[in-house]
């Protein structure tokens, strides 16, 4: 026990010794450490200090020498600026001595415009002086004062510039005719240069190929039924001669001549033909044609290129395909003149458009003039108004005849394409119009009568065939009728040859079995 007591003192002497021996060998090694650090930052401190006094004495030479240079430069400019003043002092002393010398001549100058002056002042004196007496001699010699004298010449100078101005008024308006008759026969011709609208001779009848001269007999039927009806239906006069395979349709109006011939081709494709058939082609062909008259107002617009017209106006457009104006078609000469009025518009640089309308609707109420009473000219203007046309349409048709005077530039544009359009050479006959409106007043006279449902004038206006109402006239009353109208036909006509009065009563009785 003893033995291990004395090893732990041993020991712990031990530990002890040991780490006083190392705290004494650690403090002299840092001792040793800081002594040499010690010297070297010495070392250091004496090296900076060298370098600091060297840099030092640099920089005081540097700024040695830039204070010398700046010096030397502040004495150049003080040279510099030293001769520029007395280079401008001496400039000043110049313009001072220049000034002086200028002043003394405008003195001088002065001095004698002041003496000018005074002289022109005594000479106006003496001129107004002369001036007045003058005066006072020429009113003593002439017995006027100065106020008449005056009034007379103004008056002459007045009159003069009068007679000058009128001559000059003149002359403009010589020129300016001229200028414009010029201009107008210009866009005249460029406006006909640009349409070729293609004339239709209208002639009044109308040529149905046959298949053979057979169909002929089946034509006319038994005991002349078939053509009769044909004829009563259609208000058509069908001449069968000796041309072979072909019938001619004769008839004053476009359109019944081509529902005859409509229902004509029908009935020779289908071979039945006999009256009840006749009635009913007739009515198909009517249907058909109407279809066809709305497809030409269509192609009519088209072709001028005019969009949002009425379908009413469309249509009636259509119908003057089968009206004639002095042999002329009228829908064709409409759409000449709306080309021709479009194309003036164009070189006056106007609307176009409004005036192609206003030219394809001018002879809009031929349309019509045939069924409602009135001059085509006013019924166009009702029907434009009707279907809310512009007011520069209305009025270009209104005076497309002359009959009111034209208040736009459209109106006039209207009556020279259509005098245009009427005056080439071919384009009217009048003895075809004279004709045809012949059998259109024999029919209006035959239609005026009470109870009279059609009429029709065939045979080139030498017959008039009279569909009566059964019930409202008798056997009787037929024969009278037929008195009246002749009557009425030689009074209020003038007409070659004689004219044969037909009066057609017709009593039918239809049941249907169901």
């Amino acid at each position: 026990m003893k033995t291990i007591d004395y090893i732990i003192i041993y020991v712990v002497i031990a530990i002890l010794f040991g780490t006083a021996a190392g705290y004494a060998i650690r403090k002299y090694l840092a001792e040793a450490k800081i002594a040499s650090a010690e010297k070297a930052a010495a070392a250091i401190v004496e090296e900076a200090k060298k370098d600091a006094e060297a840099k030092k004495r640099e920089a005081l030479l540097e700024a040695k020498e830039e204070a010398h240079r700046l010096r030397h430069e502040v004495e150049r400019e003080n040279r510099e600026r030293r001769n520029e003043l007395q280079r401008l002092e001496r400039r000043l002393l110049q313009k001072e001595e220049a000034l002086d010398r200028k002043a003394e001549t405008i003195e001088r100058r002065e001095t004698i415009l002041h003496r000018q002056e005074e002289a022109v002042q005594r000479l106006r004196e003496e001129l107004e002086e002369l001036n007045q007496k003058q005066l006072s001699e020429l009113e003593r010699i002439s017995c006027l004062s100065t106020e008449e004298a005056k009034a007379i010449l103004l008056r002459n100078v007045e009159e003069e510039i009068k007679h000058e101005a009128a001559m000059l008024i003149k002359q403009v308006e010589t020129e300016a005719k001229e200028e414009a008759e010029k201009r107008a026969r210009e866009i005249i011709t460029h406006a006909i240069q640009h349409c070729a609208a293609d004339y239709v001779a209208e002639a009044t009848v109308s040529v149905v190929n046959l298949p053979n001269d057979e169909m002929k007999g089946r034509i006319i039927g038994r005991e002349g039924r078939n053509i009769r009806a044909l004829e009563t239906m259609t208000g058509v006069d069908i001449i069968i001669d000796d041309t072979p395979e072909a019938v001619i349709l004769s008839c004053f109006d476009p359109i019944r001549r081509e529902i005859a011939r409509i229902a004509l081709e029908k009935l020779i494709i289908d071979g039945r033909i006999h009256p009840a058939r006749i009635e009913e082609t007739v009515e198909k062909a009517k249907r058909e044609l109407e279809q066809r008259i709305r497809e030409e107002g269509e192609r009519a617009i088209f072709e001028v290129g005019i969009h949002s017209l009425h379908p009413e106006l469309i249509r009636l457009l259509g119908k003057l395909r089968y009206r004639t104006s002095y042999g002329q078609n009228v829908l064709k000469h409409s759409v000449e003149v709306a080309f021709l009025t479009g194309a003036m518009a164009a070189e006056l640089g106007l609307d176009v458009q409004l005036a192609k309308r206003a030219g394809l609707l001018h002879d809009i109420g031929k349309a019509v003039d045939f069924e409602v009473e009135g001059p085509h000219v006013e019924l166009g203007v009702e029907l434009a108004k009707k279907y809310r046309e512009a007011s520069e349409v209305i009025h270009a048709i209104e005076a497309h005849h002359g009959d009111v005077e034209p208040r736009s530039i459209y109106a006039g544009l209207v009556q020279a394409a259509d005098a245009i359009s009427a005056a080439r050479p071919g384009a009217r006959r009048e003895t075809l119009e004279a004709y045809i409106k012949r059998l259109e007043k024999l029919e209006s006279i035959a239609d005026s009568f009470a109870g009279v449902e059609k009429s029709y004038a065939i045979q080139a206006g030498r017959e008039i065939r009279i569909l009566v109402k059964p019930d409202k006239i008798d056997d009787a009353m037929a024969v009278r009728l037929a008195r009246d109208i002749v009557k009425k036909i030689e009074k209020e006509m003038e007409y070659p040859g004689q004219i044969k009065v037909v009066v057609i009563r017709e009593t039918r009785a239809v049941e249907y079995a169901k």
